[in-house]
């Protein structure tokens, strides 16, 4: 299908020409080997901020910035940059709805994202914790006497994704198909693609909204129909861009935290070990491993002259937030490719400020519970002798994480 629009791909005049510069990780590309040791450390050899031209999806050119402090005072800045537009999805349309309430900026972002937090606080997670821990175990019991499996397929995509699809309310038969379309939105090759997968998305998420309509039920999409911010429902275009963040925010980002942080577990057996003998350190270890393996990288687009370490962005620049520089950032972090499991950084991987991520309690309890569980049921574990591993790169993910175990 033709796009309803094209990404400028020029570079703007005010861009230095030495600072256009090469930039891995590109939607639509995978990459064979250890993403973090061979793409990551060498940018960090690199000015702090810099120009590629195919950083924004579909090849499209932006900022990027590699140290954690100046994308930690970015996330904190609404009067330079803005939240609009930190992914192609409706535009690829020709459509005027946007991600409610992840592209919002204030005030009216934070009245929207009042309304919805009490659905993600720490006590409406632990309500889900009989949910979360019987979907784990359903998982883990179906392949633990096997004494192997394929942790993406098997495991990651299929736990977080239950969870998730009970609270927007879509049936769980779906689930296959669920995950192309959101493969093809975020790891889509090119804007084609991507716009496909948008349109059928969107296409059925309205026929969901509009049986919501009709009947009612206790789940979030009803939920988003009749919530009221300052005593007015969203209108329909709100309504399908808090649908849609639920979707694409739900639907991917703790099944890759998942499989990056048991590559980390299958890879380094005495990390492995630590965490068998003390289940206590778990919490901590996944915040040291959200850190290491940080995998998400969103946009903003900048709004208002501003010089970033001596670099001027203008009106209309996109800029690339990327948690996976902030969190292997040398400057932030002493040795930070080295996973310290006590260390407990104060890492971006959430992002931060205004837009800190609404769902991390629940990706936290996730995570809490499918290494814990997956700890006690399965003996120990590695990755599958002789595979190589390869990683889809926009968002860093593993395609495949074969595992093995003795019976």
């Amino acid at each position: 299908m033709a796009t309803a629009f094209e990404l400028d791909r020029s570079i703007p005049s005010h861009v230095p020409p030495e600072l256009v510069l090469e930039w891995p990780f590109v939607f639509g590309q995978t990459y064979k080997g250890d993403p973090y040791a061979d793409l990551v450390a060498p940018i960090h050899d690199l000015p702090p901020v810099f120009f590629a031209r195919n950083a924004y999806p579909g090849e499209g050119p932006a900022w990027i910035v590699r140290r954690s402090a100046e994308l930690a005072a970015i996330y904190q800045d609404n009067v330079h940059f803005s939240n609009m537009g930190f992914a192609p999805f409706a535009k690829l349309l020709g459509e005027t709805w946007y991600n409610v309430p992840a592209e919002m900026d204030p005030p009216k972002h934070g009245r929207y994202r009042s309304m919805i937090f009490p659905l993600f606080t720490p006590k409406a997670v632990r309500a889900l914790e009989e949910k979360v821990l019987n979907y784990a175990r359903l998982y883990i019991d179906r392949f633990k006497e096997k004494g192997e499996c394929e942790f993406m397929s098997e495991f990651a995509f299929e736990f977080p994704v239950k969870v998730i699809l009970d609270l927007i309310g879509l049936p769980q038969d779906m689930t296959k198909q669920f995950m192309i379309w959101e493969n093809d939105l975020l790891h889509g090759k090119d804007l084609e693609e991507i716009a496909a997968a948008t349109r059928q998305v969107v296409d059925y998420l309205r026929s969901e909204i509009a049986e919501r309509k009709r009947n009612p039920r206790e789940d979030l999409i009803t939920f988003g129909i009749n919530a009221e911010v300052d005593g007015v429902r969203m209108s329909d275009d709100e309504v399908l861009g808090f649908a849609f963040n639920l979707f694409i925010g739900g639907l991917d980002t703790v099944s890759t935290n998942l499989g990056l942080q048991f590559w980390h577990l299958s890879t380094h057996p005495e990390d492995q070990a630590y965490l068998r003998q003390n289940p206590d350190a778990i919490r901590e270890a996944i915040e040291e491993m959200l850190r290491a393996y940080a995998a998400v990288t969103t946009f903003r687009t900048c709004v208002k002259e501003i010089e970033i370490a001596g670099i001027t962005m203008k009106p209309g620049d996109k800029v690339a937030m990327s948690t996976t520089l902030a969190g292997r950032d040398p400057e932030a972090w002493p040795n930070p490719g080295n996973v310290v499991l006590s260390r407990m950084p104060q890492h971006l991987s959430f992002a931060s400020g205004p837009h800190l991520c609404l769902g991390m309690h629940l990706a936290r309890r996730e995570l809490l519970v499918a290494i814990s569980e997956f700890l006690a049921a399965i003996p120990p574990f590695q990755l599958k002798p002789g595979v190589e591993m390869e990683f889809h790169l926009g968002m860093i993910q593993p395609l495949a994480l074969p595992l093995v175990w003795s019976r």
